[in-house]
Formats: structure tokens, C-alpha cells, sequence
């Protein structure tokens, strides 16, 4: 880790609280981040299982690789947030691009293989693709505080039960997230990590 790194980490925020202050994540260069992946027009192109573990398969690939470190996901029908931290030497730039490329094929052949109609509104004929997948900015927070960590990780287990989608009765019924890993230790998904290991 750089010292400018180990330097942030020990200053104050505003109201007082040290920045990650009993939080054992400072491991890497890293900071934990938020990060949300949507898809294109809001399309809800992840609706279907078979979808879904195109996600989790590219995620765990990165973790087996140890490139980064997972505390909590949602893949929702239409995005999906991370808790994540890339390990030393991992660009957020390269991840993301190389992330996002390989959902986006597997996804592809996924909906031609299928015939899902979905795939057709996909359709942008731009000059470096014929079909677009996700949205072109993805949302990057760095986490500086245990607060601003849970927050968002109680976000992201509360999101399918939130609003319009009424995905299930708690955050734990929720297969597709971390929550139940949180409630009984179990990773259904081999991709996680307690925030506190």
C-alpha cells in the first residue's frame, strides 16, 4: 500500500469519526468500493436465472484469479450493485472493461441462443457495436468508513424488496445477494467474504 493511502486512512472525517476506523479492510491500495452495473436503457436483461449466473460465473473468475475481493452483491433484473475491493496491481479501469465485455458476450449469445425477444432492443448499430448491454458509466464509490460501508451493503440486501420490485418477503429470501450469506455464513456463490475476516 503507498503511504498516501495510509495517510487518508488515519484523518478525521467532519463529524469526528476516523476513517476506517476498526475496519480491517485497509489490505490493498484499494478502498473498498460501490459500485453499480445497469443495464442499457433500464432493460431488464438480467430478469432470467440463466442470466444471472453469467454474472456471478465473471465475478468468480476474478476472485479465483485473486483480483479482487467480494463483500456483498445484488444482481437485480435490471443492475447490479458490488461491495468489492480490487487487489494490488488490479486497475479499476481494466476490471470494469473486461467485466463488462465478457458479460456482455456471454449475455449476447446468451439471448440469441434462447430467441429472447428482450435481445432485439438491444440493437444500437453504433460503429464499435451492434448491440449495447450495459450503460456506458458505471457508479464508483470508494468506502472510507465502516458507516459508509454498512450503509451500503444494507442498501444493496434491502434493494429487492424495495419499491417496484417486491423481489421476495425479506432481504434473506432474496437468492440472487449476499444477504443470506450474512445471516448463516453460507456462500451459495463461492465469491464471498465476510467484511470482517
Amino acid at each position: 500500500m503507498n503511504q498516501d493511502n495510509l495517510t487518508v486512512a488515519g484523518q478525521a472525517t467532519s463529524n469526528g469519526e476516523s476513517r476506517l476506523k476498526c475496519f480491517s479492510m485497509i489490505r490493498f491500495e484499494h478502498y473498498p468500493s460501490f459500485s453499480t452495473f445497469t443495464n442499457f436503457n433500464w432493460l431488464r436483461l438480467l430478469e432470467k436465472d440463466s442470466y444471472k449466473e453469467i454474472i456471478i460465473h465473471a465475478i468468480k473468475t476474478r476472485v479465483d484469479k485473486q483480483e479482487l475481493t467480494v463483500y456483498g452483491f445484488v444482481i437485480m433484473p435490471n443492475h447490479v450493485h458490488l461491495i468489492l475491493q480490487l487487489h494490488d496491481g488490479v486497475m479499476r479501469s481494466n476490471f470494469q472493461r473486461d467485466f463488462l465485455k465478457y458479460t456482455a458476450k456471454e449475455l449476447i449469445s446468451k439471448y440469441r441462443q434462447s430467441g429472447d425477444s428482450i435481445f432485439d432492443r438491444c440493437f444500437v448499430n453504433d460503429s464499435d457495436r451492434a448491440f449495447q448491454i450495459w450503460e456506458r458509466n458505471s457508479l464508483h464509490i470508494d468506502l472510507f468508513s465502516e458507516r459508509v460501508f454498512m450503509q451500503k451493503l444494507s442498501y444493496i440486501h434491502h434493494n429487492p424488496i424495495k419499491g417496484k420490485w417486491q423481489l421476495a418477503n425479506s432481504p434473506q429470501d432474496y437468492y440472487w445477494s449476499s444477504a443470506r450469506f450474512y445471516d448463516t455464513g453460507i456462500d451459495d456463490f463461492g465469491i464471498l467474504t465476510h467484511w470482517r475476516e
